[in-house]
């Protein structure tokens, strides 16, 4: 069992990084492809130039009136069903530019975030490290064998005592005899004062321990 909780701890988790990936709603990502905005708007260019033809036939080979005006009708129909196409074309291009432009901020804020998880987990095994170390100084100070070091340290942790038997291989009453033994070296009466060692005096700010 290692006596630096640098080594037990895990700050942070690499593969937390995938809830950073961005998404988007599926209504703003449904972006009709290039065939689906262009064949339908050939389709209709091809019909309004067809009947606009035949409008023009009919016309010289002096057709009736009610015929022309209801290739007309067909004719207007077609040319405003090529409009509204182009306009879906240029929503769909205006959509899809700013799902582009979205998606660039989104991967430079995850890009920025990893970068702040890495820098804190950095500082956070180096702080852990330090603890580490000053913990097992302070326990070479109070004279603990390997084994109070060990049991120390998990009392630390917050293990009760039936987990540290179960965790070193050893009976709850030897890890109970070695706890005490770890509180008397220590000069404190039990857990809470142990811990309450370590955290006011190794873990506030250097000034603080100089001006108390």
């Amino acid at each position: 069992m290692s006596l630096h909780p640098a080594k037990d701890a895990a700050p942070g988790n690499p593969r937390d990084s995938k809830a950073l990936e961005p998404s988007f709603a599926s209504d703003d990502a449904e972006v009709p492809s290039r065939w689906e905005r262009v064949v339908p708007g050939v389709l209709f260019a091809a019909i309004a130039v067809l009947i606009g033809v035949d409008v023009v036939g009919d016309q010289l080979s002096g057709a009736s009136g009610l015929h022309l005006g209801a290739e007309t009708g067909v004719f207007l129909l077609a040319l405003s069903g090529l409009a509204w196409l182009w306009r879906q074309v240029l929503l769909s291009r205006r959509r899809t530019r700013q799902l582009q432009r979205r998606l660039l901020d989104a991967r430079a804020d995850v890009g920025r975030l990893r970068a702040d998880a890495a820098h804190w987990r950095s500082e956070a095994q180096s702080l852990l490290q330090g603890l580490g170390v000053a913990i097992d100084r302070q326990f070479a100070q109070w004279g603990l064998s390997a084994a109070e070091r060990e049991v120390g340290l998990l009392l630390l942790k917050g293990l009760a005592l039936k987990d540290i038997a179960e965790t070193r291989g050893t009976s709850e009453r030897t890890v109970r005899q070695q706890a005490l033994t770890v509180y008397r070296k220590a000069g404190v009466a039990g857990r809470a004062e142990l811990s309450a060692f370590f955290l006011e005096d190794l873990l506030l700010p250097q000034a603080a321990q100089q001006g108390s």
